[in-house]
């Protein structure tokens, strides 16, 4: 029996940063967020013998291993390896693990922590261990943060494991994840005034988010008060959201905007900064650029009547638009008998 998974990769609104140890540890973290119909598959095929076979379906590199030895963390697959080491001692025999993605790692769209989301998912599936969300979540922040030590935030293993809109709270002692019950008629009101536009260029997350750690600790009064601003900002745009303001919900991306650059300069480029101020030029009432920064995609807010003539100007500077929906569910697993996977194999 073969066996797959999928999970979500994300937008995130408002709040990205205030997820990032210690800052929700020591004044509690808040982000906005919510999936959409770009996902990460993984599929694990049982194997008769002791090896573990890895692939990157992307990257077309497939690598090999025994079972009984931790996996070497030396940055190929290291996502997958770091899975494997967490759940290798419970395997009973060897298997093989595929994965791709809808979206390149450094994209902005949580799309390292959802594979690691899809892989853990798909592996307490097949050994059946009966993990929570909160669980799934928590183990896939562990893997990234502990074992592999990737600098980075919480906010998105928990937005790929739940799925849907989202006010994710990070308090000292634990996550609360409070799904938010938007009317459908808002949702299709905000999805139809946003634009997803793929900049062409994606860079290392943890290197800036190291970077706005350190100024954090050093207690850099510009680098709190950004992210006091954008935790304020998150609590403001999940209130106009439930009262249906969409309009003010874009004004306030705006602003959210402009807190989260006074992070770290590497979170903008000159390319993005044109990017947004020709989207603002054509009409757009706010955006920012997605994840940690520095690249991968753009998200624009556009009134109805702008929005072509934004989609324009974005692809005439280089920028590509990208179609998305909103996604509800979350992490999703399910088999597919042998012969199924067989008979449509090249």
């Amino acid at each position: 029996m073969i066996l797959r998974a999928k999970a979500p990769l994300r937008i995130s609104f408002c709040g990205g940063g205030t997820d990032v140890s210690p800052y929700p540890e020591e004044r509690g973290g808040v982000v906005l967020s919510t999936t959409i119909d770009k996902y990460v598959y993984a599929t694990l095929r049982p194997r008769d013998d002791l090896l573990v076979s890895l692939t990157s379906l992307d990257y077309d590199l497939t690598r090999a291993f025994p079972l009984g030895a931790p996996l070497p963390i030396d940055g190929e697959l290291d996502l997958l390896k770091g899975v494997v080491n967490r759940f290798r001692e419970r395997a009973p025999h060897g298997f093989d693990l595929l994965v791709h993605s809808d979206a390149p790692p450094g994209s902005g769209l949580g799309s390292s922590s959802t594979l690691v989301t899809a892989l853990v998912g798909l592996l307490c599936a097949w050994l059946r261990e009966p993990l929570t969300n909160y669980e799934i979540a928590e183990l896939t922040y562990r893997i990234e943060r502990e074992d592999l030590k990737i600098a980075g935030g919480r906010q998105d293993q928990y937005a790929a494991t739940f799925g849907g809109f989202n006010f994710i709270e990070f308090d000292p002692a634990q996550v609360i994840v409070n799904p938010l019950r938007i009317r459908r008629e808002v949702a299709n009101e905000l999805e139809y005034s946003m634009i997803l536009c793929y900049t062409g260029a994606t860079r290392l997350s943890a290197h800036i988010v190291e970077n706005q750690t350190r100024s954090y600790i050093a207690g850099s009064a510009p680098v709190v008060a950004s992210l006091d601003r954008m935790k304020a900002l998150a609590i403001e745009m999940k209130a106009v959201l439930l009262r249906d303001r969409v309009h003010r919900f874009g004004e306030l991306l705006h602003e959210a905007w402009l807190a989260k650059k006074d992070l770290d300069p590497a979170i903008t480029t000159n390319q993005i900064d044109r990017l947004y101020e020709r989207a603002r030029a054509a009409g757009a009432i706010g955006g920012k650029i997605l994840g940690a920064g520095g690249g991968g995609y753009l998200l624009i807010f556009s009134p109805f009547d702008r929005r072509q003539a934004i989609i324009r100007v974005l692809e005439e500077d280089g920028g590509k638009f990208v179609p998305f929906a909103f996604e509800e569910r979350g992490l999703q697993t399910w088999t597919v008998p042998q012969e199924d996977e067989e008979t449509s194999s090249p």
